[in-house]
């Protein structure tokens, strides 16, 4: 007989949500991780006062209303808005693309002279049909702005250059045509305080959770542990790669402790030109204004440099790289798991695409929907 309703691998968000709605309605639920922790990849750990994110800066932000609301269950955001600036050769700029930016650029002051500006650099590239990103870019931005702000930086992300990237991956870069850094236009923003790592513990009390146990480990030792599974690894992985081994683009963060209470005085700097080796630094601190749980401020600081890298099964995959060729190995591995009808594949990984958190969080709703038949 089955000890659990549910086995949900992976204790990120994706397993959190679900694993919370289920366990609120009476079903018995084991949760599991193969890291030492709690959170996936929104894990936060505290260091010198700081609450540091471990696998890159997640600052969350949404229009879903539905999904603030349930989020602010669980933890109360601070009003922290991303405006991170861009480092190009020591010149900065301000990010997303907007008046601040073409200001320092151009010298222009005005949305009209900046449009015109944009517009008269698009029209000297003459690019009728973009074949490739470069091309893609320039046609709507120009040259000024793709070089140094897009290319570097893209280029590193990806790991080729430009003109080897498919047109597609940018469909749009928007040019804010106002003096606002703010980088996300979502309604709802911020920060939980006291870290998300604490967000997702009390998404899961009540539920058992074991860290440090890879799923085939317990499935050999106890293979009715349960009668459903959610499984929120990736889906090649789960079925030993026997189609074939889909793509990822993975990170490598080195972080480090200074004697310092503010080092570049803002959370995010992007490094734009394509010598600087690490794409961004993140500042931990300033997610939460420089300030510990009781309002002190902190004499030390912790720095992430973040290295995108490439990846290999045994790596950490953080960005699904979906081409014609991934995206048909995808839809092959989800055909064989909708035929079996076993195991439920979930989040990022299950679904091989890549999720901000509140898209994470509205899919999981559709899934305890389906699953357990209940609305959120």
């Amino acid at each position: 007989m089955a000890r659990y309703d549910y086995l949900i691998v992976g204790a990120g968000i994706s397993g959190a949500v679900f694993a919370h709605e289920a366990h609120r309605i009476g079903k018995r639920c084991l949760v599991i991780d193969r890291r030492d922790h709690i959170a996936g990849n929104i894990y936060t750990e505290d260091i010198e006062g700081i609450h540091v994110h471990k696998y890159g800066a997640h600052i969350f932000h949404t229009s879903l209303k539905n999904v603030w609301k349930y989020v602010s269950q669980f933890a109360e955001f601070n009003n922290y808005v991303n405006s991170p600036i861009a480092n190009y050769h020591g010149e900065i700029y301000n990010m997303p693309f907007n008046m601040n930016t073409f200001s320092k650029m151009w010298g222009v002051f005005t949305p009209e002279e900046a449009r015109a500006k944009i517009d008269e650099q698009i029209a000297q590239e003459n690019i009728e049909a973009p074949s490739n990103l470069e091309e893609q870019a320039l046609s709507l931005v120009g040259r000024d702005i793709f070089e140094k702000l897009v290319k570097g930086y893209t280029e590193k992300q990806w790991g080729r250059d430009c003109k080897d990237l498919p047109a597609s991956i940018i469909k749009r870069l928007p040019c804010r045509f106002t003096y606002d850094n703010n980088y996300f236009n979502d309604r709802y923003q911020g920060i939980p305080m006291g870290g998300y790592t604490k967000m997702v513990e009390r998404m899961l009390e009540g539920i058992e959770v074991r860290t440090g146990v890879e799923y085939r480990d317990l499935i050999a030792e106890q293979p009715d542990i349960a009668d459903r599974t959610i499984y929120c690894g990736p889906i090649d992985a789960f079925y030993d790669f026997k189609l074939g081994t889909l793509e990822y683009r993975s990170l490598r963060f080195e972080s480090e402790i200074l004697d310092e209470e503010n080092h570049q005085g803002v959370a995010v700097v992007n490094y734009t030109d394509r010598e600087t080796p690490y794409t961004r630094i993140i500042e931990h601190k300033h997610f939460e204004f420089c300030r510990d749980d009781n309002g002190n401020p902190q004499p030390k600081t912790v720095i992430t440099r973040e290295y995108p890298a490439d990846w290999k099964p045994g790596d950490e995959p953080y960005y699904p790289i979906n081409d014609a060729r991934n995206e048909k190995l995808y839809n092959e591995y989800r055909e064989l798991a909708e035929r079996e009808g076993s195991v439920v594949f979930a989040g990022r990984l299950g679904g091989y695409r890549y999720y901000d958190m509140d898209k994470a969080i509205a899919a999981a709703f559709e899934l305890v929907k389906d699953e357990l038949g209940v609305e959120l």
